[in-house]
């Protein structure tokens, strides 16, 4: 039996998993905000009433799916937009609260895991998994195995800048682009990210408009909107040929509240081409089959990631 826990900004997710990926339970409740040990109580107590009428041995261990990573160098979280989470011993003490084995993962690495274990990237080699939503993050598995290194930061292509820059309306660059948390300027994240686009509309228009209002008024004909989610496909499009051109995946599969645009589907691989460098991309671009399940579903596979 597996368990699985998604660490999420705003809720936290468990699940069970039993024979060949079967769900068995799952509970949801909302995260604690900016609370690191309030953070830590809430999952042990989700996994609690998870198992408690469940037949899951003492020592199950458990797979938590962060939005972050941890330091080989330290041991500590690094890299987490939930801030409460950096240079915290998070498995330890999670490990600790719970009374058995803990493994962490970065949220974007365990929806990878899922989606080529047994969603949308399953029997391909190479599969490139992408986050969309309020972060922008990415995985890599070869032969559905999670794919690591040195620093823990494989698939981290949303801190990479945005490539082959694009002059805008209006005399406007991409250059430098805009600020990201990490320090930097300019990175995919904020060009990609949900609130990256509703930036770059009001930065285009002068309009502050959602992300929900901007699809909602280039459905009824908005051509101000129609181009923000233009500049969008292009973006994505030039982002993941980089992406192509380094690991040059069979899928790539799509995932966050962004990853529901059908939109990109139809476009982004009829525009990535013109960047891969290559006579024919056979790449596919494909959405999720498990949708917000898959983060959770992935950290209960974490533990088959040997």
């Amino acid at each position: 039996m597996r368990l699985g826990v998604d660490l999420g900004g705003t809720k936290i997710e468990a699940i069970a998993l039993g024979q060949g990926g079967s769900e068995l339970a799952r509970e949801r409740i909302a995260t604690p905000q900016g609370s690191y040990r309030a953070t830590v109580k809430a999952v042990g107590q989700l996994i609690g009433d998870l198992v408690r009428d469940l037949d899951i041995a003492d020592d199950n261990p458990v797979g938590v799916g962060i939005p972050g990573t941890v330091s080989p160098h330290t041991g500590l979280i690094k890299n987490a937009n939930s801030v409460c989470l950096i240079g915290e011993a998070l498995d330890k003490d999670l490990a600790d609260m719970l009374k058995r084995p803990v493994r962490l993962s970065n949220d974007a690495d365990c929806f990878t895991v899922s989606e080529s274990t047994d969603g949308a990237g399953v029997n391909a080699r190479i599969v490139f998994g992408v986050i969309l939503g309020t972060g922008v993050g990415g995985g890599i598995t070869f032969d559905s195995k999670l794919i690591s290194g040195p620093n823990a930061i494989a698939g981290e292509w949303g801190h990479m800048p945005m490539p082959w820059p694009q002059q805008l309306a209006g005399g406007k660059d991409e250059r430098p682009g805009p600020a990201c948390y990490c320090g930097h300027h300019g990175c995919i994240e904020t060009f990609l990210s949900g609130p990256g686009m509703e930036y770059d509309h009001e930065l285009c228009t002068g309009h502050k408009l959602t992300t929900y209002e901007i699809l909602s008024k280039a459905g009824n004909g908005d051509t101000a909107c129609e181009l923000t989610l233009q500049r969008y496909d292009h973006r994505l499009a030039r982002g993941l040929a980089n992406v192509i051109n380094l690991i040059d995946p069979e899928i790539v599969v799509l995932g966050g509240g962004m990853s529901n645009l059908d939109r990109l589907y139809q476009n982004v691989a009829g525009l990535w081409d013109q960047w891969v460098f290559s006579d024919h991309c056979d790449t596919k671009l494909k959405k999720n089959v498990h949708g917000d399940s898959s983060g959770v579903r992935g950290a209960a596979w974490l533990w088959d990631n040997d």
